[in-house]
């Protein structure tokens, strides 16, 4: 037999042997995964509530104030890399939206991190709804939702960037601050919520953006959701746009929100009394700004380029004209789901704590599971389609721009029903990393393994093209999960 195939073998075999023998307690039971998840409208509505919306925002520093005396781990490139200074601050930042239907309200939170596991987002829900003071709370929330903006510098959130290997990265103290910030910043939203009108703008850019994988296919759209008080000055932007935040190079020891910050920063900047939210979107293939190569190699001053192009997406989202007005009408359903975790790394990961995901066993305790969750969220009388992803989708799941059989690493076709084909909404969006991070989402005939050392070295494929990204995902079957979980949500909103 074939040497990488029985190192191959011998992998499966052994991953096997780790479920197997993991102890119960590592494991979480279906109803404890989903105890704070609120699941949303059981039927979609198109019966608007009071002729406007209500809407708040609040945000939390996240940023501890140590960064030199104790040791906090940047996340997203090499482990091992502790900070020594911060460029600009982690936030947490939510927006509250209710549609005055007497449904409850919708909360959307973006915190400035690599990714957030399940488990951690289910303890900011927990606090939320548990918080002693808003005791109706969980009967006037039907959602809350929580992702991550992709910041690759960032403070460890997900363990992974730690000292060695089989250590975490996370620093509890920090994770425990994080989570207080964060239902703070929600609570906040909440309290101040006003009553408004809402808009919506697309605007497609152009040039700003590359694609590191074939094919070569993302979302160039740059989408603004603006809330206009009332009774006051005060608006509110809800920004959509799909990039890596990796811009500051590999060379960084500075914490950052990498571009995201400079955007809000320059949104702020012109225009008064105004907050704003980053939502990243369909980043996986890797979707990243158009420079990334030379950020890579170093060869441009990054931290010049991260403000260059932050500043650039807030001149863009602040000059967006042909608003169109939203109907009163918010509609959201979510659904937890199970994936299957081929990757025995991050199940090794798991078994050392380095990870912290809620995961289950089969009942031959030889497969393990990640409980995760999908949701899908509607503004408007069928105008705005938000398909909430626990990761970093490639784009062709979302617009079924596929590579061929010809041009494929298995030479197979592509075989789903894809995103854009299962909202029924006039402009659809990913908001990626959101209530999850699962890492890479690749469709099955693009998705190759190294024989040998399978999830821990990259493969090549019949064209000589890497595939890194593999390392670096659930496995194969995730995407397809996933797509179906989303068409049969969908489908029992009507």
């Amino acid at each position: 037999m074939d040497k990488n195939k029985i190192t191959r073998k011998g992998i499966e075999l052994l991953s096997k042997a780790i479920i197997h023998a993991m102890p119960k307690n590592y494991f979480t039971a279906e109803n404890e995964a989903k105890k704070y998840m609120l699941s949303g409208d059981d039927k979609f509505t198109s019966v608007p509530g009071d002729n406007c919306f209500w809407c708040g925002f609040g945000k939390r520093v996240l940023t501890p104030d140590n960064i030199n005396a104790e040791k906090y781990y940047i996340a997203g490139y090499d482990s091992n890399n502790p900070a020594t200074g911060v460029l600009d601050d982690m936030y947490a930042r939510a927006v509250y939206l209710a549609d005055g239907t007497g449904r409850g309200g919708v909360i959307m939170c973006a915190i400035d991190a690599v990714g957030i596991s399940r488990k951690d987002i289910n303890e900011i829900r927990r606090l939320v709804l548990e918080n002693e003071d808003y005791p109706t709370l969980r009967s006037e929330l039907r959602s809350i939702n929580i992702c991550a903006t992709h910041s690759h510098s960032a403070i460890d959130t997900q363990g992974l960037w730690g000292e060695k290997l089989y250590k975490s990265g996370r620093n509890e103290k920090f994770m425990k601050r994080l989570h207080q910030k964060a239902a703070e910043a929600i609570i906040e939203a909440y309290e101040t919520s006003v009553i408004g009108k809402l808009y919506y703008a697309v605007k497609e850019t152009e040039d700003l953006q590359f694609d590191c994988r074939t094919p070569n296919t993302f979302d160039s759209n740059l989408t603004r959701i603006r809330f206009e008080a009332e009774n006051s000055d005060h608006q509110i932007y809800i920004v959509n746009f799909a990039s890596h935040a990796e811009l500051l190079g590999d060379e960084t020891k500075n914490v950052s929100a990498d571009f995201p910050a400079y955007m809000i920063k320059e949104i702020e900047d012109l225009k008064y009394n105004t907050d704003a939210v980053f939502f990243n979107g369909a980043i996986g293939g890797m979707i990243s700004a158009k420079e990334i190569k030379k950020v890579y190699r170093n060869e441009i001053d990054c931290e010049a380029y991260t403000k260059e192009f932050g500043k650039t997406l807030g001149e863009l989202v602040t000059s967006m004209e042909d608003e169109k007005p939203l109907k009163p009408i918010i509609n959201i359903k979510s659904k937890q789901v199970k994936i299957a975790a081929d990757n025995f790394v991050l199940i090794l990961a798991r078994v050392l704590k380095v990870l912290n995901n809620d995961i289950a066993r089969s009942s031959k305790r030889d497969t393990a599971y990640i409980w995760s969750e999908v949701g899908y969220l509607e503004l408007g009388d069928g105008e705005i389609g938000m398909f909430l992803i626990p990761g970093e989708l490639f784009p062709e799941l979302y617009n079924g721009e596929f590579l061929t059989a010809d041009e494929s690493a298995n030479a197979v076709d592509a075989h789903y029903r894809v995103l854009k084909d299962l909202g029924g909404a006039k402009h659809n969006f990913v908001v990626g990393l959101c209530n999850d991070e699962l890492g890479y989402i690749i469709p099955d005939n693009d998705f190759i393994l190294n024989e040998g050392m399978p999830y821990i070295n990259s493969a090549k494929d019949r064209f000589d093209r890497n595939h890194y990204e593999e390392t670096n995902s659930t496995g194969r079957n995730t995407a397809r999960t996933l797509l179906e979980e989303m068409d049969k949500l969908i489908a029992s909103t009507k």
